[in-house]
C-alpha cells in the first residue's frame, strides 16, 4: 500500500497526493472527489487502510477521523447532481479531481489517480490500476470521499425519506428503483441518467435544472454505481462548505 509513495519520496518527487471519487455510478446525490497526502512514516498508524468499499461503515468512520487528524493535507470537493447533469459525469469527475488537487494547501510533487489518467493536473501524475487497493494515499482519498458522500446522503434522507437514501446512498438498488417509479425523481436525482429520465417521463415531469443535450446515459453502474421536480433543497452545497478544507472540517 505504501510502495508507490515511498519510491516517489525517495526520488525527491513528493509530496505525493492520492485522488479518488465516490458516487460516480449513483443516479442520485452528488459526486464527491477527494485528494489526500500522507506521511510515509505513518504506515503503522493506518493499519487496515484500503479501498473504502471494502471497509465496514464503522471502520470507515474511524479511518476518516484518523485521516482528519494525521493526514499532511487533504481537500474534498462536492459536485452537486445539477452540475453532473449539466456537464456529464465523466467531465464532472475529471474537473472534480483537478479542483481537489488545486485546493491542497501545498502543491504536490506527484499525483496518483485511481484507474485512469486525469488531464490538466498541475503536477506530474500517473493512473494506478485499482489504486484505492494498492496505494495508501489513493485509499485515503477514497475514504474521505465516501464518508463525506454517505453523510450527505443520510442528511438528504431526512428531507426526502421516501427514497431510502440512507440505505442505498443513491445507487440503483431494487428499492430505489421502486421508489423512483412510484414517486418520480427529485431535484437531487441525476436527470441525465436513463432510469431517472424514464421515471420522469412516467410522471410527466421536466428537469428542475439544465441537462446537457445528449448527456443521458445508457445505464447506471451499480457500484460507484426518482419524487417531484423541485423536491428537496440542494444540501450538497452546505456539505461542500463544511467539508471542503481542513479548517472547515
Amino acid at each position: 500500500m505504501w510502495a508507490f509513495q515511498a519510491a516517489l519520496d525517495r526520488r525527491g518527487l513528493g509530496p505525493v497526493a492520492g485522488v479518488d471519487e465516490a458516487g460516480r455510478g449513483a443516479c442520485a446525490g452528488p459526486l464527491v472527489v477527494a485528494s489526500c497526502v500522507l506521511r510515509t512514516g505513518d504506515a503503522a498508524r493506518f493499519e487496515g487502510l484500503t479501498d473504502s468499499k471494502l471497509l465496514t461503515a464503522p471502520a470507515r468512520d474511524r479511518m476518516y477521523d484518523l485521516l482528519l487528524d494525521r493526514a499532511l493535507d487533504y481537500s474534498v470537493i462536492v459536485v452537486p447532481a445539477a452540475e453532473v447533469d449539466l456537464i456529464g459525469v465523466h467531465v464532472a469527475n475529471i474537473e472534480g479531481m483537478r479542483r481537489a488537487v488545486a485546493r491542497l494547501g501545498a502543491h504536490p510533487g506527484y499525483v496518483l489517480t485511481d484507474g485512469f489518467p486525469v488531464p490538466g493536473l498541475t503536477a506530474p501524475n500517473v493512473p494506478v490500476v485499482k489504486g484505492d487497493r494498492v496505494a495508501a494515499c489513493v485509499a485515503a482519498a477514497s475514504v474521505l470521499a465516501k464518508v463525506t458522500r454517505d453523510r450527505i446522503m443520510a442528511e438528504l434522507h431526512g428531507e426526502l425519506p421516501v427514497y431510502g437514501f440512507d440505505v442505498h446512498k443513491g445507487y440503483s438498488t431494487a428499492d430505489h428503483t421502486a421508489a423512483l417509479l412510484e414517486h418520480g425523481p427529485s431535484a437531487q436525482h441525476r436527470w441525465s441518467y436513463a432510469n431517472v429520465a424514464a421515471a420522469a417521463r412516467k410522471h410527466g415531469l421536466e428537469p428542475p435544472h439544465p441537462v446537457a443535450r445528449g448527456a443521458v446515459t445508457a445505464g447506471v453502474v451499480q457500484n460507484g454505481a426518482p419524487p417531484r421536480s423541485g423536491g428537496g433543497r440542494l444540501a450538497t452545497r452546505r456539505g461542500a462548505d463544511q467539508m471542503n478544507t481542513r479548517a472547515e472540517a
